[in-house]
């Protein structure tokens, strides 16, 4: 049997329209090893679960936060793309001038960090940002996005993710679909102190937020 076989679907307390599939097995990413996959891919890209899952995430800001742009992480563009909607209709504030918000994705470069190109730094300085990703495990993506959106001098709104590891990360909370304790399970270990390695079990796939090669 592959790890394909093994696929659970859970869906979220917050909603029961949105869903994603776990994968247990032996996975290694940029940052950590780990012992599910979280596959979003439908999440991220079947329209009515996209929205769904933007509603959701919407009902943490609305009436209490300034919101001028969405910064989209790990191709989270089109839930982004509901969630500024969302929170249009929902009458939230935006200090922008044409009262709409602005959704956008850094670029990385050669050395693998994040930058705004010339052309889009008028969306984060000075503005209210919310952070979107995919998932968070060991916090290193949050850390370098809110370093990234200080030197472009953007002020943090939020920050929000389909999952994630922990629910503080650098002093910020964050808000989630999916915890720890939806899949009690997960572990995240550092790659030189995986227990699956060090027991021999061989590596099944190298996973990231566009999805996963088997090896």
């Amino acid at each position: 049997m592959t790890f394909q076989n093994q696929t659970m679907k859970i869906h979220s307390s917050y909603n029961n329209s949105v869903s994603i599939k776990v994968i247990p097995g032996h996975f290694a990413t940029n940052h950590s090893h780990i012992t599910h996959y979280i596959d979003m891919t439908t999440l991220k890209s079947r329209q009515s679960m996209a929205r769904s899952a933007a509603r959701s995430i919407a009902g943490e800001y609305v009436g209490s936060t300034i919101v001028d742009t969405i910064i989209c992480m790990d191709g989270t563009e089109v839930i982004g793309s509901y969630l500024a909607e969302e929170l249009t209709s929902s009458g939230i504030v935006s200090m922008n001038q044409h009262q709409t918000m602005y959704i956008v994705t850094p670029e990385f470069n050669s050395v693998g960090q994040m930058i705004f190109r010339d052309n889009l730094q008028h969306m984060i300085k000075g503005k209210h940002v919310l952070l979107l990703l995919a998932s968070a495990t060991t916090g290193r993506t949050i850390e370098r996005s809110l370093e990234c959106i200080d030197y472009y001098g953007g002020i943090i709104a939020g920050i929000s993710a389909i999952f994630s590891a922990s629910q503080m990360i650098a002093g910020q909370k964050i808000h989630t679909l999916f915890k720890m304790e939806d899949i009690p399970e997960y572990k995240t270990y550092p790659h030189n102190q995986c227990p699956y390695c060090q027991s021999g079990k061989k590596i099944e796939a190298i996973v990231n937020s566009y999805g996963y090669s088997t090896l």
